[in-house]
Formats: C-alpha cells, sequence, structure tokens
C-alpha cells in the first residue's frame, strides 16, 4: 500500500510520508527549462505532456512519496467562460464578475479535458507505491479571484458581495461546486489517488460567512464525489481557519485535515477524530531560510505531532528556496539527520 494512502486510512507510519505543496515549480531548474517553451502559464496548464514532465520531477529529484497533479485553481473559471490570464509579478487576472454575468455563464467543462490526460500520463509513469494527488481550489477561493479580479490582501470586495447579494452569491457558488464536483471526479477516473480542496482564502471570514462561503460548497462537493461513486480519500485545506477548523472537521466530509503554519499540532489532534490524519505544516519561511532554523522547526513537528501524519508544508514551496534544504529536511524524517547549511 502507498505510505499516504496507509496515514489517509487512520495508520501512522514511523516514518511520516512527505511531499510539498508547490513542489513543482520555479524552485527547480528542470521546471524553469520547460516553462520557457510555452508562450503562457494557462498554455502550460493545459499542455499535458509538458504538464506531466512537470509533476515527475519532484519525484525523480526528491524521491517524494507523492507527486500532485500540475495544473493551477484558476483552470476552473475557464470552464465558466471567463478569461483568466498570469502576469508577472502580479499573478492571476480576471475580468471581475457582475451579477449579470453569472446569470449568463457560457459553461464548457470540455477545456479542462486536457488536465485529465495528464494525469493518465503521470499515472502511467509514477511508480505503483507512489501516491498521485490531484485537487481543485475551494469555490470560496475560486469565487474571489472571479469576484475581485486578482488576488488581494483581505478580499473585502468579494465578501462585501457575499454579504449583500445573496441569491448572486448562491448561484456562483453552485456553479463552482457543479464544475468542481466533476473536475475531481475524472480527475479520480483517469487515475489519481488522493484528491485535496485549496481553500486558500479561508482567513478573515466570520462564523456565519465562513459556513455559508467554505464548510457548505465543500460538502456539496465531497457528496457529489461520493455520490458518483468515488471513494478515495479526500484531503481538506482551509488556510488560517482559525477554530473554524473545528466545524470544518465535523460536517464538511473531508478524510484528512491539512493545516497551515499557525495551527499548534500538540492541539489540533485533541480537536479531530482520533485517527484523522494530519498534514502539514512547515513554515515556508523557515525552509528558505535553511540552516538551524529550518532543523529546529522540523524537529518541533516531528516531536508535536501525535498519530497519522504526512510531513508537509504550511503553505507552498517558493521560488527562492533551495534545493538543498527540501534534501536536508527529507533526510531528517528519513534518515533522523539533514544536512542542513
Amino acid at each position: 500500500m502507498q505510505k499516504i494512502i496507509n496515514v489517509l486510512s487512520g495508520n501512522k507510519e514511523d516514518i511520516a510520508p512527505i511531499w510539498m505543496m508547490r513542489q513543482a515549480g520555479r524552485h527547480l531548474p528542470e521546471y524553469l527549462e520547460v516553462r520557457n517553451t510555452t508562450n503562457s502559464f494557462i498554455d502550460f496548464c493545459f499542455s499535458p505532456e509538458k504538464a506531466a514532465k512537470v509533476t515527475l520531477q519532484p519525484i525523480h529529484r526528491y524521491d517524494m512519496d507523492a507527486a500532485i497533479l500540475f495544473a493551477d485553481i484558476l483552470l476552473v473559471p475557464i470552464a465558466l467562460g471567463r478569461t483568466v490570464t498570469f502576469e508577472k509579478g502580479i499573478g492571476p487576472l480576471l475580468n471581475p464578475l457582475s451579477t449579470k454575468d453569472i446569470s449568463n455563464f457560457q459553461i464548457n467543462t470540455d477545456v479542462l479535458k486536457p488536465v485529465y490526460e495528464t494525469v493518465c500520463k503521470v499515472r502511467k509513469e509514477l511508480d505503483r507505491n507512489k501516491s498521485l494527488i490531484g485537487f481543485c481550489g475551494g469555490p470560496w477561493t475560486v469565487a474571489t479571484y472571479m469576484l475581485e479580479g486578482k488576488g488581494t490582501p483581505n478580499k473585502e470586495l468579494a465578501k462585501k458581495f457575499a454579504y449583500e447579494n445573496e441569491e448572486a452569491i448562491n448561484d456562483l457558488l453552485d456553479y463552482l461546486v457543479a464544475i468542481s464536483a466533476e473536475y475531481l471526479i475524472k480527475q479520480a477516473e483517469a487515475g489519481v489517488d488522493v484528491l485535496q480542496i485549496f481553500e486558500s482564502w479561508a482567513s478573515d471570514l466570520s462564523p456565519y460567512l465562513f459556513n455559508k462561503l467554505v464548510i457548505v460548497p465543500t460538502k456539496k462537493i465531497i457528496k457529489r464525489i461520493r455520490d458518483a461513486g468515488v471513494n478515495i480519500p479526500i484531503i481538506g485545506f482551509p488556510k488560517n481557519c482559525g477554530l473554524s477548523i473545528n466545524e470544518y472537521v465535523k460536517s464538511s466530509g473531508i478524510t484528512a485535515i491539512a493545516v497551515s503554519t499557525e495551527t499548534p499540532l500538540d492541539q489540533i489532534r485533541g480537536l479531530i477524530p482520533k485517527n484523522m490524519a494530519i498534514q502539514g505544516n512547515l513554515d515556508p519561511l523557515a525552509l528558505r531560510i535553511g540552516g538551524n532554523t529550518l532543523k529546529k522547526q522540523v524537529q518541533e513537528i516531528l516531536d508535536k505531532v501525535k498519530g497519522p501524519h504526512i510531513f508537509n508544508l504550511g503553505h507552498g514551496v517558493t521560488p527562492d528556496v533551495k534545493i538543498e534544504n527540501i534534501k536536508a529536511v527529507i533526510n531528517h524524517i528519513r534518515k533522523g539527520e539533514g544536512n542542513y547549511v
């Protein structure tokens, strides 16, 4: 059995399996080499051969216990007829939605077919003892980009829209639930072993909004997945959601919880089901700094986490992370000592 699947089944491995969010990315020279052959980031995501190649790069370099599909959470709006571009130094850009736009979506989920082809290519090449993780963005997180047109610090415009336009936000989230569920089901059918829902903007929501915008849509997605006969594990990642994580774990239907950097691992274990796996939560900044700072952070996680655990970050690998730092973390976990520099 794959180590990650064993942990997600509620069993603790003597040596925690490891993968890292954004492990396939700009810190790898081999990634940049492939990226430079494409005209745009969206074209890159929709190029199965290239996307499969970079999905596998962290397996070849680091021997991670899982590969995560190379794609992006903002491919889903394209299936709703929206244009998404990525500008260097800025990030994703979309035309902000109006209430009229929400009632006139041009739905075309066929545009996502290249992603399923990528999954098939990766699963054919990936060793069977390695897990392949598929994913989508949480509906609220995707909605924030669609409503605001880009990433913003506090999502105030999106939250204001949610308060003032109840029917429209419900419609938008329902569209995103339907397409996201189909997207995940088809990834599973193509060969992924695990699914993850990235709710990257789950912070700074009132309990009312957190339930309405995060828990309810997540629960709907998971119900659709299960009703379709897909029974693989589903990891939920409601980033920086504070104590709302309790209700999220209780009500959403997730198999395992991914926690961000601020979550005390020795406390979260007492707030979730006994055998539920925890994923996370190394500080990405410590991974950048390296040296004794990183060593102490890794050891603290290993000392404090109890029960089933998948070693990961509290968020993603940044472009300036040194390859040697990632190797040191892996050796620390697997061999008891890393070459920290």
